[in-house]
């Protein structure tokens, strides 16, 4: 799978779990500031994105993440 295609599966689930447009999902866009997103939104994200992608993500990761960006550089290292 390329990146590309990664990330607009990523995109796609993200979109979907957090109920936003997904030209909303852009690598700057900042989940709480414009998305609107709260923890709650964030541990349902979490929780499709381990089970679409067969990964696991910790809550200390989860801490770092503020952008779509670093929720997809976080994926990206543990799917590749």
């Amino acid at each position: 799978m390329t990146e590309t295609d990664l990330f607009e599966r990523f995109r796609t689930l993200t979109a979907d779990v957090l109920d936003v447009a997904a030209e909303q999902v852009v690598t700057d866009a900042r989940f709480a500031e414009e998305l609107g997103v709260d923890s709650l939104d964030l541990v349902e994200l979490v929780e499709a994105l381990e089970a679409a992608f067969g990964i696991s993500i910790d809550d200390e990761e989860l801490a770092e993440v503020t952008t779509v960006g670093e929720a997809f550089t976080l994926l990206e290292g543990k799917v590749v």
